[in-house]
């Protein structure tokens, strides 16, 4: 499936939605961020072309925000389908875009260069978010296997973190971005970055579906006014073979999702990403496929699930994580574990 850069190449499709109806949040500084945005990690399984292609399609459906990072290797593509987008008559300004640095740009100078390049690949002036992908410089090529391990990787060192934070900050000032954030981060990590920072954190992206809450870390975030960004709202079912392990569990085949789903006359992935939604988390879920980022955006605009329902999905967290990062751990970590500081402290320090 190839993107239609041609001249005219978009157009608002007949069964649009007002993008204008879709609810949106104000961060910590005063913009405005959409409360559904859509993803754009091919999981290894999707070409370039065809996330672009969803992106354009999206966009003529009423979608106007799209997390992109540098590492999914696809932010040139999508350049394509954003200018076809604004020449087609979308505002710049209505557009919400998001990129990440990846793990190999943290050194000095490198953040601004990567920022620079991911501009220059989506054909922008500048980013509404910009996000630490990753709160450590551990690098692994894409379509690396589990077993996958840096040389070079290194537990999390604030000093150099902060560093690498410096550089964010220097981006808002620059007016390259308008907003900086998170990903990944865990408490101990974030009460360091809040003690030292000059420009705060407006949001923290986290793995967030209904078997992996994360409440104490979603409670802290809101408490310091950080919005809580949830990728994986379904549970990653498309998500690479290196993420996976035999414990995890699926979300929408949970017996409470499947009931839920089927009293409102939607798909169960619908009723995952609604719970988020009315729970508080601005919400990121991928698809290529134009039934389901319909059905994705629209649900912003169902009714609210009752409180019964919100209950009954609150009670079947089973703290099973799905990206668990095996490939950033370093030599004399006790596993994946130690990325998530799950004792309260910094593993390494």
């Amino acid at each position: 499936m190839m993107t239609d850069f041609s001249e005219g190449g978009f157009e608002m499709a007949p069964d649009a939605i007002d993008p204008q109806c879709v609810p949106s949040v104000t961060l910590s500084n005063g913009e405005k961020m959409p409360v559904l945005g859509m993803g754009t990690f091919g999981s290894d399984s999707y070409s370039s072309d065809e996330i672009a292609a969803a992106v354009l399609g999206a966009a003529a459906f009423g979608q106007r925000a799209f997390d992109c990072a540098s590492v999914y290797a696809n932010e040139k593509e999508i350049g394509k389908s954003l200018r076809v987008i604004m020449d087609g008559g979308v505002p710049r300004d209505d557009l919400f875009i998001t990129s990440k640095v990846w793990n190999d740009m943290h050194g000095e100078g490198d953040v601004i260069r990567s920022c620079r390049q991911s501009l220059s690949d989506l054909g922008l002036k500048y980013l509404d978010l910009y996000l630490v992908h990753w709160p450590f410089p551990n690098f692994h090529p894409p379509g690396c296997t589990v077993e996958s391990r840096s040389g070079d990787a290194k537990p999390y060192i604030h000093e150099n973190y902060m560093r690498t934070w410096a550089q964010m900050e220097q981006l808002v000032d620059m007016g390259l971005v308008k907003s900086i954030g998170t990903s990944n981060m865990t408490i101990p990590k974030m009460e360091l970055l809040l003690r030292d920072c000059r420009i705060y954190p407006v949001v923290n992206e986290m793995e967030c579906h209904p078997h992996f809450q994360q409440p104490e870390l979603f409670d802290y975030l809101k408490a310091h006014d950080i919005q809580p960004i949830g990728y994986c709202p379904i549970g990653s079912p498309g998500r690479p073979q290196r993420d996976r392990t035999k414990s995890d569990t699926v979300d929408i085949e949970d017996p409470v999702v499947v009931e839920i789903a089927t009293v409102h006359g939607v798909h169960p992935a619908i009723i995952c990403i609604k719970w988020a939604l009315q729970r508080g988390l601005v919400v990121i879920p991928f698809s290529t496929k134009p039934e389901k980022y319909k059905a994705n955006l629209k649900s912003a605009l169902m009714a609210d699930l009752t409180d019964e329902e919100m209950a009954a999905i609150a009670g079947i967290d089973r703290n099973c994580r799905l990206i668990k990062g095996q490939v950033f751990t370093w030599e004399g970590s006790r596993g994946w574990e130690d990325l998530w500081d799950l004792d309260g402290t910094i593993a390494g320090e």
